[in-house]
């Protein structure tokens, strides 16, 4: 039996077994689909399981995509051009780190039909999917993207990656007609992202990376003053179908039972 995992700190609300294990059920592989939480430390014995065939495929979440790369033999290049990886797997015996969180937020964009050409971009966050955010965001055409984040040295080392894009200090606000969430504020309930609504006006896109709670603060409040929102629940179906993509080399279906 193949074995497939997720990695994460914190992982209990991942929901990519539920995902996995049904269309691995589906297509009748003979294959299983586990969540794992570790530390940094494990990570190098981790993908030493991958090398012997004890584990045949990973994918990677907070806040190890960046952190897993020295371990590995090979990139995409588009886990390249972002220095993030979320999916993992063994050609030649060499293990290889891809990147599907690029497909997941094109595709989760396309799925609403929302054109980013010409638009104003605002940012909040600086963690391991945010260079594929900003790698669409500018193949899409965004006119301006604007970074802010708590650890000023993180938005940094994107703005090194993509020269264009432009950091202001936590807590301010920049003019935008999409802002998106990509930090870890509303996994909690009682996380809260201090903006001022009334004075952001409506007609916005509101995104939230977290998909789990489906509606978190930053979603509910934008919703109350008239703006348009999309949590990441799309973003993360249209990764894990790319991942099994490359994992077992079927295009699974995105069927009712994936979206309720």
């Amino acid at each position: 039996m193949k074995k497939y995992l997720v990695i994460g700190n914190p992982i209990e609300h991942s929901m990519s077994p539920k995902i996995h294990n049904y269309w691995i059920k589906q297509n009748n592989l003979n294959a299983i689909y586990e969540k794992k939480q570790i530390t940094e430390s494990d990570l190098k014995g981790l993908i030493a399981e991958v090398k012997k065939g004890k584990i045949d495929g990973v994918n990677v979440t907070v806040p190890f995509k960046n952190k897993i790369i020295s371990f590995l033999d090979q990139l995409t290049e588009l886990s390249k051009s972002t220095q993030s990886v979320n999916t993992i797997y063994k050609k030649n015996d060499k293990i290889i780190g891809d990147n599907t969180d690029i497909f997941g937020f094109e595709s989760s964009l396309k799925n609403i039909n929302y054109d980013i050409k010409n638009k104003k971009i605002f940012i909040l966050g600086a963690g391991g999917v945010v260079p594929s955010i900003v790698f669409v965001l500018k193949k899409l055409g965004a006119s301006k993207i604007t970074l802010t984040n708590r650890t000023r040295e993180k938005a940094e080392s994107i703005k090194k990656m993509f020269p264009g894009v432009e950091i202001v200090e936590w807590g301010k606000v920049a003019d935008f007609n999409m802002i998106i969430n990509a930090t870890s504020l509303g996994l909690k309930k009682e996380d809260e992202i201090k903006l001022n609504f009334s004075e952001i006006g409506s007609n916005k896109l509101f995104f939230d990376v977290i998909y789990s709670p489906p509606e978190t603060k930053f979603l509910s409040k934008a919703k109350e003053f008239g703006n348009q929102i999309e949590n990441g629940r799309m973003m993360f179906i249209y990764q894990a179908q790319a991942a099994f993509k490359i994992w077992h080399n079927i295009l699974p279906k995105i069927d009712n039972n994936i979206l309720n």
